[in-house]
């Protein structure tokens, strides 16, 4: 994720912003050139953003950045949607009629967001059920049920044909770290949710009927073998002892769709962390002695388009140890709390590799 500066007044801002603390002016994200812009009005509903990216176009607020305060995406004025781009892919919204759901909907929508940059960054195919029922992405946002809800059906989150489901409950904090700890999780969040799901549907898009699928069994295994009988023995007896050795995570282990779809969130995990590193141009020095001790610089990444597995492991591993080091300082647990096995990193290679074949000409600065 890129850092921005605004336009305005050459302040730091940061991809959430809907406003420069600095000189005030009010931000939009633009999809289509990939920026953070200071705003201008223009008059009525219209605005011209600084940046010169955006050229002469003019834009319009995205409908739920103007009347729900959830988003900060502008549309081009062109344009006869209301929505921005990253809002057309949801199906269904909370029930506002809660007070409480449009706090949850809003920190759902910001970890959206950031997955539709990520995938947009990486070129690859995005389209919403309203351009494609049958092939298309979509979000529906439920809670459970409980007495302060409406809903009265259980709400689990996961994918099926294309529609990505999510109980809001996992933007509650206390209510997720209460879930990764019953379900003995050592990560677990909203973000992570929407990278994993997504990994469910491009299996459907990227592997199944392509000629990636011979390959794709042969590393993760036949994903014909029952999913819920799988699921049921993860649950029951918990992963293999040797897990570590073959997937990326315990769950990871359950089933081949949960090791593409975890190995997938975390191609999406490094190269999006990468990619901020980049952008603060971090360097990384192991210690003095350390085994394998060599500098590197997180430069796996230009413009959201890693070069090559190895050169994105190379990069992370330095990354990933001096981070978690700081976080222990500060008494916080890991920030990645994961061991990359030989045949994890054979994985995340192959999902680069499918990932790279999939890549369309994007625009990212």
């Amino acid at each position: 994720m890129q850092a921005f500066t605004c336009q305005a007044c050459q302040q730091l801002i940061f991809f959430e912003n809907v406003q420069c603390l600095r000189c005030g002016r009010t931000l939009g994200y633009l999809p289509e050139v990939a920026v953070l812009s200071a705003l201008e009005p223009l008059g009525g509903d219209l605005w011209r953003a600084l940046d010169p990216e955006a050229g002469s176009r003019s834009y319009r607020m995205c409908l739920n950045y103007r009347q729900e305060n959830v988003c900060n995406w502008m549309v081009p004025a062109e344009e006869t949607d209301t929505l921005c781009l990253a809002c057309r892919f949801n199906q269904t919204i909370p029930d506002l009629a809660v007070p409480e759901h449009r706090r949850l909907w809003q920190r759902l929508e910001v970890a959206k967001r950031r997955l539709i940059y990520g995938l947009l960054g990486l070129g690859l195919p995005l389209i919403n059920k309203r351009q494609d029922a049958e092939r298309g992405l979509a979000f529906a946002f439920l809670a459970g049920p409980d007495p302060q809800f409406r809903e009265t059906i259980a709400v689990r989150t996961g994918h099926e044909q294309g529609l990505i489901t999510l109980n809001i409950k996992e933007a509650d904090d206390a209510v997720r770290e209460r879930t990764r700890l019953e379900m003995s999780e050592v990560y677990r969040t909203l973000l992570g949710h929407f990278r994993h799901e997504s990994g469910h549907y491009y299996w459907e898009r990227l592997i199944r009927s392509t000629e990636h699928l011979d390959s794709c069994r042969a590393l993760f295994g036949d994903e014909r073998s029952d999913y819920a009988q799988a699921l049921r023995n993860h649950y029951n007896n918990g992963p293999p002892a040797d897990w570590q050795d073959h997937f990326i995570s315990g769950y990871a282990s359950a089933h081949p769709w949960e090791d593409w779809a975890e190995s997938w969130a975390h191609y999406l995990h490094i190269v999006d962390t990468l990619e901020t590193a980049r952008n603060f141009s971090l360097r990384v020095i192991t210690p003095q002695g350390a085994a394998g001790a060599s500098i590197a610089a997180p430069g796996g990444v230009t413009a959201y388009r890693p070069h090559s597995i190895e050169t994105m492991i190379a990069s992370w591993l330095p990354l990933t140890y001096a981070i978690n080091s700081i976080n222990r300082s500060m008494g916080h647990p890991d920030m990645y709390p994961f061991a990359l096995s030989p045949r994890a990193i054979e994985k995340l290679g192959f999902v680069h590799h499918v990932v790279s074949g999939a890549a369309q000409p994007y625009k990212v600065r």
